[in-house]
């Protein structure tokens, strides 16, 4: 969505990266405000085993009163529907392009977004009837965002290879690129949600994925200088 939005690549700096700080800020500041109220980390990781949302209600209202608390949660559900909606409405549009699927009539629209919100539907479905459903659901978004990071990192080393920025400019993405593979990999093999293979196996094979990529990278790397 922001990609189709910023009408220079000099701005995706401000815009990705001051997202990022933001997002960092308010992090700081959920997690100051969660061992201020609960005194100690051990106390608020044992006040999170009831839900984050739990937490959050408690702190808010603890804090802010009734008035301020109501506030603050609105805010804390207002913020994951207008992500939801933006998540929604990006996936519409990679599937329009992946397909070919011009969207300015009505119809081709609904045929992308009805499925999607099907899927939607049967996910929250799923995270209310099963009592680790959404923690479960939470687990393979977290590890999917995690590899969408990797794959975006991946896409941007092969980016500026291709500009010719080799020394230092497709380093700065190859190498948290590789780490993020290990990362990925090792967790789907080993999580429970995903193949519970033992942790050897697991390491090894994200051990040596990444330096597979990286050797990959790095051929590429002493090819582009020797063209130079």
């Amino acid at each position: 969505m922001i990609a189709k939005c910023i009408t220079s690549e000099r701005e995706g700096r401000k815009v990705f990266y001051g997202a990022m700080i933001s997002e960092s800020v308010i992090a700081l500041v959920w997690a100051a405000a969660g061992v201020a109220f609960y005194g100690t980390t051990e106390l608020l990781s044992e006040a999170l085993k009831g839900g984050a949302s739990n937490t959050v209600y408690d702190i808010s209202t603890g804090v802010l009163g009734t008035v301020g608390g109501i506030l603050a949660v609105a805010g804390v559900v207002i913020c994951p529907i207008t992500s939801g909606d933006t998540a929604f409405r990006s996936a519409r549009l990679i599937l329009a392009e992946t397909f070919g699927l011009e969207q300015r009539k009505i119809r081709n629209r609904l045929i992308i977004t009805v499925p999607l919100l099907i899927i939607g539907g049967l996910l929250t479905w799923f995270a209310i009837v099963n009592n680790n459903g959404f923690q479960i659901i939470w687990r393979y978004f977290s590890w999917s965002n995690q590899t969408l990071a990797m794959i975006a990192l991946w896409v941007a080393t092969a980016y500026l290879m291709k500009k010719g920025k080799y020394r230092f400019g497709s380093l700065l993405t190859a190498l948290p690129a590789s780490f993020m593979t290990a990362v990925s990999l090792t967790y789907i093999l080993i999580a429970n949600e995903g193949f519970s293979l033992s942790k050897t196996v697991s390491y090894t094979a994200g051990i040596i994925a990444a330096a597979a990529l990286l050797t990959v990278y790095c051929v590429f790397l002493l090819r582009g200088k020797k063209t130079e």
